[in-house]
């Protein structure tokens, strides 16, 4: 029996992990090859689940805790796309505030399913910015010590470092933070891509499609501090509904998420990832917004083509704080873009939480 390839893109929230995963999909379904891809979340309602279902693309979404706990719910999400469409290859996005992948998801992998699954090399996406505020390039807002450990674990463990959306630096800062790269985390090799143009993205392949012995040990990891740190993060997922007689989807989207990035600004309050879709009633067309960290813009890296009289809106926010606070900034910016496109809103789906103490399904230290 051939194994399907199991390929898991982590790296931390607003690194463009979703972005890349489609790229490579694309790539890999113009060479002929099947493509399963498995979205994760610490609960429902996700934007990236959205992204690849307008992309046409098999689909399977582990809710309810990151893969390291979800492990079975992992396994059993494989198998359904292999029942459905059968996938040569499997793209894995894990949450963004999750580390020790090695440990919980690749190695027992390979140890209780390397017969039907090829593992790898564990790639971990960085946002540049990001990494040049954690790193101490550039001054800036930085998360606290405590969400910095699960960061900085997450390159740790990489075999694989990403660097993302490189069009945003100049060529120079682009070295220097390569070389702090390296220099911090001499185990991984370190690579350039920008996903949304495209550049690096098929080296980048190339690297991940050579089989290559796991590592031989796993990192520690103090689960204490990692837990405290991802319970300073909130998460909010929201859904609702829009009708109006008329109205310009993209500006609606653009409006909402500056309303809340102002007033998280306001608040002092960093981002870590806020992103939004809003799809029209019937057909597949989508509009995506994204803003990856504080003081940046926001973004629309997908825009509808047409007026919409009624839409379905997903907006996810993670941030360093309060998740009651959070899913207050988020409604009330929805219903003020909603009043100035005189739209009317349904709210669906809200929900607003701290993510629990992870608690793996396995933790296994090696494949030997």
């Amino acid at each position: 029996m051939l194994r399907a390839q199991y390929i898991m893109i982590g790296g931390f929230l607003g690194a463009g992990k979703t972005t890349a995963i489609l790229a490579i999909a694309k790539r890999l379904a113009a060479r002929g090859l099947r493509v399963g891809l498995i979205s994760n979340d610490q609960s429902v309602g996700l934007v990236d689940t959205a992204m690849f279902g307008a992309n046409e693309l098999p689909t399977e979404e582990i809710s309810g805790g990151c893969f390291c706990c979800r492990f079975d719910s992992l396994v059993q999400a494989a198998e359904r796309l292999t029942d459905q469409a059968a996938p040569e290859v499997f793209l894995a996005e894990p949450v963004g505030s999750c580390t020790d992948l090695q440990a919980t998801v690749g190695f027992p992998l390979r140890r209780l399913y390397g017969e039907q699954y090829s593992v790898a090399p564990l790639s971990a996406l960085v946002d540049p910015i990001r990494a040049q505020y954690l790193l101490g390039l550039r001054e800036g807002k930085q998360f606290s010590a405590k969400v910095s450990y699960i960061y900085g674990k997450q390159l740790e463990e990489a075999e694989l470092i990403v660097i993302n959306k490189c069009d945003l630096l100049e060529e120079s800062e682009l070295d220097q933070l390569e070389s702090a790269l390296r220099s911090n985390y001499p185990k991984a090799e370190v690579l350039r891509i920008s996903a949304r143009h495209g550049d690096g993205i098929e080296q980048w392949m190339e690297r991940i499609e050579q089989e290559q012995p796991a590592p031989g040990s796993v990192m520690d990891v103090d689960y204490q501090l990692y837990a405290e740190g991802e319970a300073l993060l909130g998460w909010v997922n929201l859904s609702g509904r829009l009708t109006a007689e008329e109205f310009d989807g993209n500006r609606f989207l653009q409006t909402a998420l500056e309303t809340v990035v102002q007033r998280l600004q306001e608040l002092d309050i960093e981002v870590a990832h806020l992103k939004a879709t809003l799809a029209p009633s019937e057909g597949i067309d989508l509009a995506v917004g994204n803003v990856v960290r504080g003081g940046a813009a926001v973004e629309l890296s997908h825009e509808l083509s047409d007026p919409l009289d009624g839409g379905d809106l997903l907006i996810n926010l993670r941030a360093e704080g309060d998740p009651d606070v959070l899913r207050n900034i988020a409604e009330e910016g929805v219903q003020q873009a909603a009043r100035q496109f005189g739209a009317e809103v349904a709210m669906g789906h809200v929900e607003a939480f701290r993510p629990a103490p992870p608690e793996p399904t396995h933790r296994v230290t090696s494949v030997s």
